[in-house]
């Protein structure tokens, strides 16, 4: 349904809105990250987010379902403050959306967008294949930030999985936590 650009023309058809919108994102000390809706409405407003302008619009999933699952993902070297450290790191992790493919034919360039993510197969590799990628998106693109790394858009819920009793299997203490809880970590390194 498009609920994330939604949310972005709320703000961008609203002038006092969009003005305190760019206020937020030009300032040095704010940063943001935007999880599935929050992705699809960060990449929407990408033209008054500084470094973001190459973003992707992210649309209807290539397979045209809404899908939900542990996935597999990349995560890459970027700058992006919630990853700092964590490059080379492949986990599962939950996706619940419906419209997650990196479109880069309606807006962004795949060339100059920074990826921070993707998702791969069994092998350890960056993948477009269903269902290791569920939305199709190129190259198993399903992050993306900016050159000064403090916003960052992502598909996938890292939220939902930062325990390790949330994983569908581990070896590591059920009651602890699971390596995502390292991107609410580094928030809190950043602004310390």
């Amino acid at each position: 349904l498009g609920a994330g650009i939604g949310w972005a023309r709320s703000i961008t058809f609203n002038p006092a809105l969009s003005d305190q919108f760019k206020a937020f994102f030009a300032r040095l000390d704010t940063f943001g990250l935007g999880v599935c809706n929050g992705c699809q409405m960060f990449a929407e407003l990408a033209d008054i987010i500084p470094g973001a302008e190459a973003w992707p619009r992210f649309t209807t999933n290539q397979s045209e379902r809404f899908e939900a699952r542990l996935s597999m993902v990349e995560v890459l070297e970027s700058p992006s403050l919630f990853f700092a450290g964590m490059a080379g790191t492949r986990l599962p992790i939950a996706v619940a959306h419906g419209e997650g493919y990196a479109n880069f034919h309606h807006r962004g360039d795949a060339a100059k967008a920074i990826a921070a993510m993707r998702f791969t197969d069994n092998t350890g590799a960056a993948t477009e294949a269903y269902p290791f990628n569920p939305n199709g998106s190129p190259g198993g693109l399903t992050a993306v930030t900016t050159l000064d790394g403090r916003f960052t858009a992502m598909m996938p819920h890292p939220e939902r999985v930062f325990r390790n009793i949330q994983m569908s299997w581990t070896d590591q203490d059920p009651a602890a936590h699971s390596a995502w809880m390292q991107l609410w970590r580094n928030a809190r390194k950043w602004v310390a």
